[in-house]
């Protein structure tokens, strides 16, 4: 009988199978950039993951759960299914300045390096990628459709610019809404007196929410534009349209915090002598939450790629991710990996720009090895596979009971919001 490959030895595995293969990753994670393409739109990156991950004998399915972008590829078996979490959606003017070229690259060649592994292990590796992640909340609409009910436990990685501990920038709820004020339009000089000025209700609620930033905790943020409001001088509009996204901490924070902001939009529209609605404009993102025992895993293993973690750095607000509503329904991780030397920060060109180039490319690499490798520490060490299938067996069992996973989607908008006429 052959013996067993020691923990050791799987982890020199992965990270030559990383090394091996880095041209084709790092040439997957360049195309992506080079061709960036908006949310529920990203044809080519998909297909360009979908060929990797199928060249490696990975079993792929490209249009899954309602997104024709989605995809789903397996390999192994096991009743350990570790899930990848794909990336690859970029911004509007900006491109790839969140990195979503790195998130895609990097988790292919984890899942490439953990698949080397299963059989060994005794685990299944999924990727799943998910579209729209910078608006839209793909990941919301996948978990809503079942994508992660078979999963044990998921992670990805997400660059930065700079190393930094996993759980140091945290990740909020976030929702975002859009107000339409509907009033009575008129001639601005003949007929002002018969009109109800919906840009003025849209600009009341602006100064309202503005002067709200004065009394909310610190880290929740408020972000609204104007995106509609009349359209020439001479006449008095008639609708005016406001989108705004509210951030905090927690899902019951944001809900506390939305209830004041929507009390601005209703105030605007007596004070206006309009009426108003409100709908979201995509799904809530729950805040994340990672799970502690992979996060000290995954940062051991980037560690050891030759990068500095201090986890005594103070924590400190970052953005949202609808990574956060799979973190509240499975054990997850989603850390950051540092793209030295980026000139500005994420959402930016110069950001983008070094998510292109030589520090990206570390990036890549860096993170495909941490990644595969805290597959097979969670396989590997007895307590934490445990936990984590017991974890997913309870999660199934009070499925089938009846119960729902928490944060799965939104609950559209807070009590109280909708139509009101002044």
């Amino acid at each position: 009988m052959t013996d067993a490959p020691s923990t050791a030895a799987l982890h020199d595995t992965v990270a030559t199978t990383v090394a091996v293969r880095s041209d084709e990753l790092l040439a997957l994670s360049h195309a992506i950039h080079a061709r960036p393409e908006l949310a529920f739109a990203e044809h080519h990156a998909s297909s360009l993951v979908a060929e990797r991950l199928t060249d490696a004998g990975f079993d792929v399915t490209v249009g899954v759960h309602g997104l024709d972008t989605a995809l789903r590829a397996t390999y192994g078996s096991g009743d350990m299914n570790a899930v990848i979490c794909v990336e690859y959606d970029a911004l509007p003017g900006v491109g790839h300045a969140c990195g979503h070229n790195i998130i895609a690259a990097a988790g292919v060649g984890a899942a490439i390096a953990a698949a080397n592994v299963a059989d060994e292990l005794g685990i299944r590796v999924t990727v799943l990628g998910t579209p729209a992640e910078e608006h839209g909340g793909g990941k919301v609409l996948m978990l809503a459709d079942g994508a992660w009910d078979d999963a044990t436990f998921s992670l990805m990685v997400h660059p930065y610019p700079a190393d930094t501990w996993p759980t140091t920038t945290r990740m909020q709820a976030v929702h975002r809404l859009v107000v339409t004020f509907t009033g009575q339009g008129a001639h601005a000089a003949a007929a002002p007196d018969q009109a109800r000025n919906a840009a003025d209700a849209a600009t009341i609620a602006l100064v309202a929410v503005g002067l709200l930033r004065q009394q909310v905790r610190d880290g929740a943020r408020l972000n609204a534009i104007i995106t509609e409001a009349g359209l020439v001088t001479n006449i008095i509009a008639d609708r005016a349209v406001v989108e705004i996204e509210v951030r905090e901490a927690t899902l019951d924070a944001l809900q506390t915090l939305e209830g004041r902001v929507l009390a601005c939009f209703e105030g605007a529209a007596i004070a206006a002598g309009v009426s108003w609605s409100v709908d979201e404009s995509e799904p809530l993102y729950a805040d994340l939450v990672q799970d502690e025992d992979l996060v000290e895993v995954f940062a051991g293993h980037l560690s050891a790629r030759g990068r500095t973690l201090d986890r005594t750095a103070p924590p400190r607000s970052g953005g949202s991710t609808d990574m956060g509503n799979v973190s509240q329904v499975v054990p997850s991780i989603h850390p950051v990996v540092g793209v030295e030397g980026a000139r500005g920060p994420i959402h930016t060109a110069e950001f983008a720009e070094a998510a292109g180039g030589p520090a990206g490319d570390r990036a890549v690499l860096d993170a495909a090895v941490a990644l595969a490798s805290t597959i097979v520490d969670a396989a590997r060490d007895p307590r934490l596979r445990a936990r984590l299938v017991d974890t997913q067996t309870e999660r199934v069992r009070e499925r089938a009971a009846g119960g729902s996973d928490p944060a799965v989607g939104s609950d559209k908008v807070s009590a109280g919001a909708g139509e009101a006429q002044a």
